[in-house]
């Protein structure tokens, strides 16, 4: 972390904020509700073809990816990355702004991910909706000078990026913990202060908007404190495994696809897409789209899966991703590292224990979510709001800290952080002369 900004100083009168921070939470919100709903028409749409015979619809990626790279290469270029890499540079770098969180680069990261997803390409939308708004931020600073003076840009953006989360899952708490957790890496008053007023009305539009509160129902487990403990522990280790290998194939992913990407954007395209074509026959369409649909219809199952078939999904769920993450197409991997985990958890529970397998997905949705981001309480906090049910907080908070210190151990740069580095070296090449000399990283 760049210690050397000065001290921020903490406004004695909140009140006279309250309005136009309530005022920037609904902004966002409502700008995030047509994502909102393309991510609920695609999971009503998978929810009808999982073991269907394969049809017409099963090939969409293989036209899809060239185009995406296509644009992502020419008019759409300012779109390119998951979107949050972008905001996260902007924090660090104050020249960035004016380049990163204009209109453009806001309507290109929208059109490629709305793309993207009516394709079914197995994205998450965390990144498009925090950088809506870190966007809006930007677009709108005339008219929050007051706000500004009272509280500085950097924490404006990151409280205005976890609404942008908030707005897109539901999670008012999740996203004020994501601005401190990962944002900004730090936790302050003015930042909690500042981001409640936000997350709240931002996470109320997206509930208008039929954003459920606990995303896949009330989980029904039933299991004692300790006998959760038992579980968790050997879920952690297995998410933290699996969540370090999902981020560590991302970055490798995008260091070299990124490239191909932009030099044969064709041939690159058709290959990946045919990639992601494989994977979806192999298993039964649960490649597509971005996790949660493969996570509700497993636990309409009751938790259970043939295991061939489960080892199927586990793998197309892990792969699918990474190939169009590291094309960097935007999206995000909350979602799917939520379904790694917790498609993981129900089969090791199925096959190793006399446990529910409920109990494995709700706490291996934690476990891998943890393993992927390194953040323990935001994983936590998510995956306890998926489940829709406290007394799972034991195992699931034990999970969490396992998972995301095996990950650590084993992969040293958080993943949104390790896409920051080679987004900022990105712009450092000859291709991008807009670019300034570097600051030193904050960690």
């Amino acid at each position: 972390m760049n210690n050397s900004q000065p001290q921020q100083l903490q406004p004695r009168h909140w009140l006279p904020l309250a309005l136009p921070l309530l005022g920037l939470g609904f902004l966002v919100g409502l700008v995030c509700l047509p994502l909102n709903a393309i991510d609920q028409w695609v999971d009503g749409l998978l929810a009808g073809l999982f073991d269907q015979p394969a049809g017409a619809w099963i090939l969409l990626p293989l036209p899809v990816m060239p185009l995406l790279l296509l644009l992502q290469r020419g008019p759409l270029r300012q779109g390119l990355g998951s979107g949050i890499p972008q905001t996260v540079l902007c924090l660090e770098e104050p020249e960035r702004r004016a380049t990163l969180l204009g209109l453009r680069p806001l309507g290109a990261r929208l059109l490629l991910w709305t793309v993207a997803s009516l394709s079914l390409l197995p994205l998450g939308r965390e990144g498009p909706v925090v950088f809506v708004g870190a966007a809006l931020v930007w677009a709108l600073r005339p008219w929050l000078g007051g706000v500004l003076q009272r509280l500085q840009l950097p924490v404006l953006l990151a409280v205005a990026g976890g609404a942008g989360l908030a707005a897109g899952f539901n999670t008012p708490l999740v996203g004020a913990v994501f601005a401190a957790e990962d944002l900004l890496q730090r936790w302050s008053t003015p930042l909690l202060w500042a981001a409640l007023p936000v997350v709240l009305p931002a996470a109320l539009v997206a509930g208008l908007g039929g954003e459920a509160l606990f995303g896949y129902g009330l989980v029904p487990v039933q299991a004692t404190e300790y006998q959760q403990l038992l579980v968790a522990l050997p879920l952690g280790l297995i998410g933290g495994l699996l969540g370090a290998l999902f981020s560590g194939l991302v970055l490798y992913a995008s260091r070299r696809l990124g490239p191909l990407s932009t030099a044969r954007p064709l041939v690159t395209g058709l290959g990946l897409g045919a990639a992601l074509v494989l994977l979806a026959l192999i298993s039964g369409g649960r490649a597509y789209g971005d996790g949660s649909q493969v996570l509700v219809d497993l636990i309409s199952r009751g938790g259970s899966l043939p295991p061939a078939e489960g080892l199927r999904v586990l793998l197309a769920r892990l792969l699918g991703p990474v190939l169009a993450l590291g094309a960097g197409i935007p999206g995000g991997l909350i979602d799917p590292a939520l379904s790694i985990g917790g498609v993981a958890g129900g089969l090791l529970l199925q096959l190793f224990s006399g446990q529910d397998p409920l109990l494995g997905i709700a706490l291996g949705m934690a476990a891998g979510l943890a393993g992927s981001t390194q953040l323990p309480i935001f994983s936590t906090l998510f995956a306890l709001r998926l489940c829709g049910d406290q007394q799972v907080l034991p195992g699931v908070l034990l999970a969490s800290a396992v998972a995301a210190m095996v990950s650590r151990s084993l992969q040293p740069s958080p993943v949104y952080h390790g896409l920051t580095e080679l987004f900022r070296q990105g712009l450092a090449t000859p291709e991008a002369p807009e670019a300034e000399p570097q600051r030193a990283p904050r960690r």
